[in-house]
């Protein structure tokens, strides 16, 4: 199977593990960094266990937490996109715009009943600048891009999907977190804070999100082999500085 595999999903039971390895990848970034996560493991069971069986009728926290991370997957591809080259954005669009309807669908079904939930709303290029150029002109290479485009984007995904699933997220680690990357990855900062090296390297464990997702959708995809390796190697060169 290919990626187009993907385009068959449609109702909630076919985004249970979606949710759920989405979910896992909140859970062990916070506790990774020692925020407190509670209760979240066995709501994140309870929430797929009522997925797989087609339930939309869930508990406040556990509808929002689904809805947030099924909304947040919906509209990243776009923004994500605008950060690759022209070629890459131009070939993604079509799966990307499908992808963000389906995702978007099923996530309003968890949604109807919340008094509110916020749409993200991710960086895109022209919101980024280091010293009054975008920071896209300081990197070179499709893999330089990838991992810039990464490392902001997958900050905001998390900040957003955690918090709406119940997880504090201190502003002022979030803050520092996507200052000190913007600049790192743009070549004005030889090296991090150790916590929010730590942050970035528990963040680019989402080159584990990417083949588990590959794993359980049966997918035999080169453009996600290809997305895996680049976001592995990130993150084994950031533990590299653990030692």
């Amino acid at each position: 199977m290919t990626v187009l595999r993907l385009l068959r999903l449609r109702r909630p039971a076919d985004f249970a593990d979606w949710y759920r390895i989405g979910a896992e990848y909140v859970h062990d970034v916070a506790a990774g960094m020692g925020l407190r996560v509670g209760d979240f493991e066995s709501r994140v069971v309870r929430a797929t266990d009522a997925m797989r069986a087609g339930r939309t009728d869930l508990p406040p926290d556990l509808a929002r937490s689904v809805a947030a991370d099924l909304l947040a997957d919906a509209v990243f591809c776009d923004p994500f996109c605008q950060w690759m080259p022209l070629w890459y954005e131009l070939g993604l669009a079509a799966p990307c715009a499908y992808a963000d309807f389906r995702l978007r669908r099923v996530a309003e079904r968890y949604a109807d009943d919340l008094p509110h939930l916020s749409v993200p709303r991710f960086s895109r290029p022209d919101d980024v600048y280091v010293d009054g150029r975008p920071a896209t002109a300081y990197v070179d290479g499709f893999a330089e891009r990838f991992v810039l485009a990464d490392a902001v984007l997958h900050l905001e995904w998390f900040t957003y999907v955690a918090r709406e699933s119940g997880i504090f997220v201190p502003p002022l680690l979030v803050e520092r977190t996507r200052e000190q990357t913007v600049a790192y990855y743009a070549g004005r900062r030889t090296e991090l804070d150790p916590d929010v090296r730590t942050f970035q390297r528990l963040l680019f464990s989402d080159d584990e999100w990417v083949r588990r997702i590959a794993d359980v959708y049966d997918l035999d995809s080169v453009l996600f082999d290809y997305w895996e390796r680049i976001l592995a190697q990130e993150r084994r060169r950031l533990s590299a500085f653990d030692g």
